[in-house]
């Protein structure tokens, strides 16, 4: 389990696990001890009221540890990871069936056909819920130049402060050293954010979130990555090709497989997007942390954990879901033989290029 999210992923995993009939064995991070020991609380008992037993969902001992969870790992007949890469591949290499889930880095593309101020809400929507701890939360905007501006100006309109370059750069030494996340801005609420950033005295009162114009993309720039912070990263694109390349630029550095956004009336830009981009999913006109998830309006299986496919390094392309924790059998029986003649099969191929 995530330190990230101690609560929603052990809750969605168990609902899953208890939904097809299996028990669970929950190990979070040490930082996910105290609320997983809560959420035990309020399962044991309505699981009892049921004539069940508790121990259908447990956790490991506590203090929890690497050496029990891969004890855990190497015991049990199926291992989801939701985390960190180094989790993961320690499900697969555990010697057990593993499910792992891979990194998100949202990017999404505001186009010159969208409509400005719906996707202003949305994003701003989807950026601020849970503290941004979301892996579907967006970590960058790419607006075409067309409507730049009109997308900085209606992201002001919810709440979305814009930095100037000096605001930026100290805004980037705050949440990074070395390269690495710091714990000063990561899940923090907005005022916490404006206070370790200097900018409580200056943001508007009704600031919930920052934008941070960039110019760079690369390894070498922390803002490529992703955040788990109330701020976003703002780029600048000629035109909608010159979106893609930068949306595909960014994931390829991290959060390839995941997903990315489109704010567009042009439907064919987002099946363009499917096929060009190295991601597992599309999410056209949405609040992306919401929809990625599913919902009753878009389709997607309800889920916390979204499959990378081998882009993102995992064994699933799609929301982990209640599917993957069953065993299907398949029943199989004589038919009535319906076996093709080879002409049918081969008769374009030896017409054109011959026996």
């Amino acid at each position: 389990m995530p330190s990230t999210n101690p609560l929603a992923t052990p809750v969605n995993n168990t609902i899953n696990a208890l939904k097809t009939g299996n028990a669970i064995i929950l190990a979070p991070s040490p930082k996910g001890t105290a609320p997983l020991s809560s959420l035990l609380e309020v399962i044991h008992p309505a699981l009892s009221k049921l004539g069940l037993p508790e121990d259908l969902v447990q956790m490991v001992p506590i203090p929890p540890s690497k050496p029990k969870t891969e004890r855990l790992m190497q015991m049990a007949d199926l291992v989801v990871v939701t985390g960190s890469q180094s989790n993961v591949r320690a499900g697969y290499s555990s010697g057990t069936p593993a499910i792992g889930v891979g990194a998100g880095n949202v990017v999404t593309i505001i186009d010159e056909t969208a409509d400005i101020a719906a996707a202003a809400e949305k994003i701003a929507a989807s950026k601020t819920f849970d503290n941004a701890t979301s892996c579907s939360s967006e970590n960058a905007v790419i607006a075409v130049d067309a409507v730049y501006d009109k997308v900085v100006a209606a992201l002001a309109l919810e709440g979305g402060y814009c930095l100037d370059e000096a605001q930026t750069d100290h805004l980037e030494s705050v949440h990074w050293r070395g390269g690495k996340l710091t714990n000063a801005l990561l899940a923090k609420d907005i005022d916490v954010v404006l206070n370790e950033t200097g900018l409580d005295e200056i943001a508007p009162k009704d600031t919930r979130f920052l934008v941070a114009p960039q110019k760079n993309i690369g390894r070498e720039y922390p803002m490529t990555g992703e955040k788990m912070a109330r701020f976003l990263a703002l780029h600048r694109a000629s035109d909608f090709d010159n979106a893609v390349e930068k949306a595909v630029a960014i994931q390829s550095i991290q959060g390839a497989g995941h997903s990315l956004g489109l704010h567009s009336t042009d439907d064919s830009r987002a099946h363009r997007l499917a096929m060009e981009a190295r991601t597992c999913r599309v999410i056209v006109n949405q609040a992306h942390c919401f929809a990625t998830g599913g919902f009753f309006n878009n389709g997607l299986p309800f889920s916390l954990s979204m499959g990378c496919g081998s882009w993102g390094g995992n064994s699933i392309d799609g929301n982990l879901n209640w599917e993957h924790f069953v065993n299907k059998v398949v029943v199989a029986r004589s038919i009535a033989e319906n076996r093709p003649a080879l002409e049918e099969i081969f008769s374009d191929y030896w017409e054109n290029y011959g026996k």
